[in-house]
């Protein structure tokens, strides 16, 4: 049974039609993914889901008492100042109780209001929820609670909002590029923790590792329709080529069978007969298929890239930190031609900052680069476009140049190139405002590459990139034949693009890894297997030395006097510990001392396991 039922919904813009009669459902514990096109409604679809926009046309229904979670692309929390209201801003009452636990213990001197609280815990079972807590802000790293939501990163904001919709433990998940902004494994954590949730989840994004390990059902809008896949990722890239050449075939028909009526109706009078008119009527559907236009799917773009010299790049041990904060230590490599280098770490590393001293936006502390007379870089950085929301597509790429060179001597208009990078017609002359994260990306990306660089920095290049798109931009970088180095979280394009790596693993370490990502990642998984055995092998080898070693000593007559008064002392214990919890258990319990008794229980425990561990260790030791 479906928990969401969408039901010919349609959504324009003006005289843009973003999609018609889109028609599909979502059953408990199903996990989709929606593909298309940036600019083609994908986010628009989303807030429709959540309410916060109404279709033109058709309806959205949900189960009845369900909770839907909404992750958007660029979060803003407008009324709550720190990360802890963020979080326990929720109406589930397993939340609320841990929430008001939480501010009990900061207040101890208020034992009721402690009491009430712990009693509310254990009616909901609230403990395992709190630890459930815990991990997730552990591992999407929000410790900071203190802090001013406003002065957040992006990135910090885009986290905190995962973490409070993961917390909030809703029945539907609608997620928008989740992704986004989160470092490799952080994103490997988020994709263990939906596999194993039987939560149902929509999300929308560009990372294909992530979505070929979560979704079984891909809904693909293109053209305006929808088309839903049943399986993976990869079967999706199969079907859907599948469907692309049948079209191709139904469309070659199409054009024959036009191509006939249209000599037919040049030739034949207007004849007023009933056949002719059907005839007629005919016709013009067939126009309007024959007509219909193979959507472009690749950026065409010939470098006319300046030949590099035998000196590229050098770096000689280069260092760089702020305060408490190393990013290089020492590093050296000398770049050689065809060098294709994937940057990979946590956030806050010094990825970014790297590249900057590399381009010479950003001083080194000590060490030194040397650039190449030839070198001409191309640097795509993380902030995008800054400063052009007010101008048209087309402006903007004629600040740079009117005519581009291209190879062969050959010149292209500035109207030519954007047509090159999909942005055809009308889309030249949109303000840039109006275009789509995904449109922004991939102009910055022309208006870099149009200078034609030989030696091309890209700084997170997917972020906000449609998967169509980054499929366009990975066939480019593929054939690129300058130098290229990427940072990048998405390990579908380190995987593909990239022969060697950079791995920035904190403390200003880099390792100088001679490889693709998979071979990296395989071969720190079997260090790390490796690692795992040989504890397990020494431990137990350990022990028995350790159990042979005691079992040969004799218990001395102080240790044998301890050992024969251990069971009574450990038996007192108990009976307090025992004493106390029916205090707290029976209605007319004498409380007033609460706060006395919580402290006292909570130190039961350790002395407990301090005792029993002691009288384990002389049970092993001979009796003297």
């Amino acid at each position: 049974m479906n928990i969401l039922s969408v039901e010919n919904i349609s959504k324009s813009f003006g005289e843009r039609t973003l999609f018609e009669n889109l028609t599909f459902g979502i059953a408990a514990g199903e996990k989709v993914a929606l593909i298309a096109r940036n600019g083609t409604g994908k986010t628009s679809l989303l807030k429709m889901l959540n309410k916060e926009e109404m279709p033109d046309t058709g309806q959205v229904t949900f189960r009845k008492n369900m909770v839907v979670g909404y992750l958007e692309q660029d979060p803003h929390f407008v009324d709550a100042s720190t990360p802890y209201e963020v979080v326990f801003s929720s109406d589930n009452p397993t939340i609320k109780a841990v929430r008001e636990y939480e501010k009990a213990l900061i207040d101890p001197e208020n034992s009721d209001e402690l009491h009430r609280c712990l009693q509310e815990m254990d009616r909901l079972n609230a403990w395992d929820a709190e630890s459930r807590i815990k991990q997730i802000l552990t591992q999407l790293q929000l410790l900071e609670f203190s802090a001013d939501v406003s002065t957040l990163s992006g990135g910090q904001r885009k986290r905190l909002a995962l973490a409070k919709i993961l917390i909030d433990d809703p029945d539907l998940l609608i997620l928008d590029e989740p992704t986004n902004h989160l470092d490799l494994e952080m994103i490997e954590w988020l994709e263990e923790y939906l596999q194993g949730s039987q939560r149902s989840v929509l999300m929308v994004t560009h990372d294909r590792f992530f979505l070929e390990n979560i979704c079984t059902t891909l809904l693909e809008i293109d053209k305006g329709k929808l088309f839903k896949y049943e399986g993976s990722y990869s079967h999706y890239l199969t079907v859907k080529t599948e469907r692309q050449e049948v079209e191709k075939v139904s469309l070659s028909k199409t054009k024959k069978v036009f191509k006939r009526e249209l000599e037919w109706m040049r030739s034949t009078p207007q004849a007023r007969t009933t056949k002719s008119k059907a005839r007629i009527d005919s016709f013009k559907d067939i126009k309007k298929k024959a007509h219909v236009k193979t959507q472009k799917e690749k950026v065409e773009l010939e470098i006319k890239m300046e030949r590099l010299g035998s000196k590229i790049v050098e770096i000689h041990k280069l260092k760089k930190a702020y305060p408490n904060k190393p990013i290089v230590n020492h590093f050296d490599y000398v770049f050689k031609t065809g060098d294709r280098v994937g940057i990979a770490g946590p956030n806050g590393v010094g990825k970014s900052t790297f590249l900057k001293m590399i381009t010479g936006r950003e001083p080194a502390d000590g060490g030194k680069i040397v650039i190449g007379d030839t070198v001409k870089f191309g640097y795509y950085g993380q902030g995008g476009i800054v400063g052009k929301e007010d101008k048209r597509v087309i402006d903007v790429v004629k600040e740079i140049s009117e005519a581009i060179p291209m190879a062969k001597g050959q010149k292209i208009t500035a109207s030519q190139l954007l047509e090159r990078f999909l942005f055809e017609g009308n889309d030249q002359y949109t303000h840039v405002s109006k275009l789509s994260g995904g449109e922004k990306r991939r102009l910055y990306l022309c208006t870099v590459l149009m200078e034609n660089p030989n030696f091309l920095i890209l700084d997170e290049p997917t972020n906000d990139l449609d998967i169509l798109t980054l499929n366009i931009l990975e066939d480019f970088l593929m054939e690129y034949p300058g130098v290229l180095v990427v940072v990048s979280h998405d390990r579908f394009l380190l995987e593909k693009v990239c022969s060697h790596l950079f791995v920035f693993e904190g403390e200003g370490e880099i390792k100088d890894y001679n490889g693709t990502y998979h071979e990296y990642r395989e071969q720190k998984k079997k260090a790390l297997a490796e690692e795992k055995a040989m504890v397990q092998f020494v431990a137990p080898k350990k022990s028995k030395e350790a159990a042979n070693k005691k079992s040969k000593n004799k218990r001395s007559y102080k240790q044998e006097r301890e050992f024969e008064s251990l069971p009574s002392e450990i038996e007192k214990l108990e009976n307090r510990r025992d004493e106390i919890t029916a205090i707290f258990e029976t209605p007319t319990g004498d409380t007033s001392d609460f706060e006395g008794l919580t402290r006292e229980l909570k130190k039961i425990g350790p002395q407990l396991e301090e005792l029993e561990m002691k009288w384990l260790e002389l049970s092993e030791l001979a009796p003297n």
